[in-house]
């Protein structure tokens, strides 16, 4: 840093005349200076990155409250040798489910009192480890209101001494005899996750598959430091919250194919009914047997009745699906994807689909609601139907909270601490040069690409009703789902009819773009890092999902000498046959760079009362020789900017460019 000038105090007068209004005093602004210095030199923050949820919650839950295996660490640590294994375990269960393992020791304990104060006990330990990373401040900001100072008076006295282990015994005795043992080791608990994860990153798709989606949106909008790049799945989701119907269809289909009406019904309380009675009466004598669910992944046990009933709501979405798909076709030949508009290739009478001069016998061929002669008209009944949906979309408040969540603490791509992070692509040309796509009347590429998407997705949602950029907006999203040049898609196409109704598989094929065969080469992740400003170096990574990394076949997460990782693992059970393990967590703390691979998740109900953790390995990727400071992350050099800020105040007070404030 240059030595400050009275001409660059001039220069920045009026900010610096700003500022002085939060540091009134030369006092106040050498107290800051000397407070980030010290913030300068803790040890960063722990980063945890998730990908793919797929509405799997309780797995997703457990991997925060457990912080992917690092409370269970940290318990070792203290407890080493002095606790049995077993005690050890009913710590980490404790920390994990307060309220739950609580209600569980108080059916089994003899002497309650003599537990908590033991509990209590070790509990602080465990508190004073996770927090001795942070200042007193940050600590405090994170603190429940109602336990605040006892809680920072048992953090930082020491037991050791004679005299404070009395004072911290009343402290606990206190707790105990005034009946507020329960709320305080809750509060304990709490602060220990949270102080265990400083931020945490999700690269994409919390929705889909799973039966909770709505349940972690839950627990994201009250997280305490997140960030979401929006995934192919939660781009559908906003597009059907914004008002595109085709992404509506889409989502309703996806949730009838896995038989997960939870998010729909009782997340969103979408009411299905109106598809149900439709679905009923259209598909009354037809069996629709291409359209049965796939019940090992769904989210109940439903009756015959009711998965005959799924099923025909399953078959009546599609169709419309495959309609409401072609207006956005025609209304967007731009779009250039007219040969994914395949119901008029139907030879109606004889059951089979002509492509490329080739015929395929349809594996269903039941069509009441398609007029041969129109086959991407809606029938009158079927365009109220959509209609009635449409409203039930746009009426849903806890919807809109969720969507509002998502576009706050979401986009499409992050740059945070050397790593950059997307959920899918970007799309390259087979030389792995950036490949130039035409929105509108422009072309755009690389980083330009997918900050004009963002841009796009937030038009749709936020721009006034019936404006033009709304309406293309609007269609666009559509396009994210599943266009050919779309980074979230990036394949030639999605194959949704061809995997219904037609038996041969050499259809449903979809090809890849050259992106997902060039991301192994360290020299276009190098590329692709310095494209979005990320200077290429040893600890500069890209951090993908979407695209399952089957272990059991051999494929590993780390590619690219060690530049790119893709860290879907496979959290939705749908997956897991697939990839062999139940999810990663990369984990980036102060000391380097590590994967976290798990086994499935039992079940939340197993964690508590036998306390089955998930089986977690570790890899370590790079371990640092040096632990990271705070200094040297993204937040460090805005506090170094702040800090020559405030240097440049104190000069301006020293020599009357800026007078002191009286503070009355």
């Amino acid at each position: 840093m240059g030595t400050i000038t009275p001409e660059s105090i001039i220069s920045d007068l009026r900010y610096l005349q700003l500022l002085s209004r939060s540091f009134p005093t030369i006092a106040d602004a050498s107290t800051e200076i000397i407070n980030l210095e010290a913030i300068l030199n803790l040890p960063k923050g722990t980063e945890h990155f998730l990908t793919d949820i797929h509405g799997e919650y309780e797995a997703f839950q457990h991997v925060l409250k457990n912080a992917s295996g690092a409370v269970k660490r940290k318990v070792n640590e203290i407890f080493g040798h002095t606790l049995r294994e077993s005690e050890k375990k009913e710590i980490c269960t404790l920390i994990y489910y307060p309220e739950e393992k609580l209600q569980l020791i108080k059916e089994q304990e003899t002497d309650l009192d003599d537990w908590y104060l033991i509990t209590l006990n070790q509990l602080v330990k465990v508190c004073q480890n996770v927090s001795s990373k942070y200042t007193r401040s940050k600590v405090r900001k994170a603190l429940p209101a109602e336990f605040s100072y006892i809680i920072q008076e048992l953090l930082h006295e020491s037991s050791v001494e004679p005299n404070k282990h009395a004072y911290i015994n009343v402290i606990i005795s206190t707790i105990i005899s005034t009946k507020r043992a329960d709320d305080f080791i809750i509060a304990m608990c709490n602060l220990i996750q949270r102080l265990t994860i400083d931020s945490l990153h999700i690269v994409g798709d919390i929705y889909d598959r799973g039966p909770g989606a709505h349940i972690i949106m839950d627990t994201l909008c009250d997280y305490h430091n997140f960030d979401i790049q929006w995934g192919n799945h939660d781009i559908l989701w906003m597009g059907a919250a914004s008002g595109n119907d085709a992404c509506i269809a889409n989502v309703i289909r996806m949730s009838m194919r896995y038989a997960n009406l939870a998010t729909l019904e009782d997340g969103y309380g979408i009411n299905l009914l109106p598809l149900a009675t439709f679905a009923m009466d259209t598909y009354a004598d037809d069996a629709c047997t291409i359209f049965a669910p796939k019940m090992n992944f769904a989210d109940a046990n439903y009756n015959e009745k009711t998965l005959r009933l799924i099923t025909q709501m399953h078959k009546a979405i599609t169709i419309i699906q495959l309609k409401l798909e072609a207006e956005i076709i025609d209304r967007r030949p731009e779009f250039g994807m007219a040969n994914r508009k395949l119901l008029h290739k139907i030879d109606f009478e004889r059951g089979v689909f002509i492509y490329e001069g080739k015929e395929y016998e349809l594996r269903d061929a039941n069509f009441p609601t398609i007029d041969p002669a129109d086959p991407y008209r809606l029938t009158d009944e079927e365009r109220e139907l959509v209609d009635k949906i449409h409203a039930s979309f746009m009426n849903s408040e806890k919807l809109k909270k969720h969507m509002r969540c998502l576009f706050t603490y979401g986009g499409m791509y992050l740059v945070c601490n050397s790593n950059l992070l997307y959920h899918a692509s970007v799309p390259l040309n087979e030389d792995g040069s950036f490949k130039h796509v035409r929105i509108g009347k422009k072309e755009y590429w690389g980083h330009k690409l997918l900050q004009k998407t963002d841009q796009l997705i937030r038009t749709a949602y936020f721009d006034e009703d019936g404006s033009k950029e709304k309406n293309f907006a609007l269609d666009y999203m559509w396009y994210m789902w599943c266009g050919p040049d779309a980074p979230s898609f990036d394949k030639d196409k999605m194959a949704t009819f061809e995997r219904y109704f037609i038996a041969d598989k050499a259809l449903h094929k979809e090809s890849k773009g050259y992106y997902y065969t060039l991301r192994n080469r360290a020299d276009i992740c190098d590329n692709i890092l310095a494209e979005f400003g990320v200077e290429p170096g040893p600890h500069s990574h890209i951090i993908n999902g979407h695209v399952p990394v089957k272990i059991i076949k051999g494929e590993r997460p780390i590619k690219a000498d060690g530049k790119l990782l893709v860290i879907d693992g496979g959290f939705s059970k749908a997956y897991q046959p697939e990839t062999g393990i139940a999810g990663y967590t990369l984990v980036y703390h102060s000391h380097g760079m590590q994967l976290v691979q798990h086994d499935p998740f039992q079940s939340r109900q197993k964690a508590i009362e036998e306390g089955q953790d998930i089986k977690s390995t570790t890899f370590v990727i790079e371990f640092n020789s040096q632990r990271m400071m705070v200094k040297d992350t993204d937040k460090g050099k805005q506090l170094v900017t702040q800090i020559q800020d405030l240097k440049k105040l104190l000069v301006a007070y020293r020599t009357g460019f800026i007078k002191e404030k009286e503070i009355f």
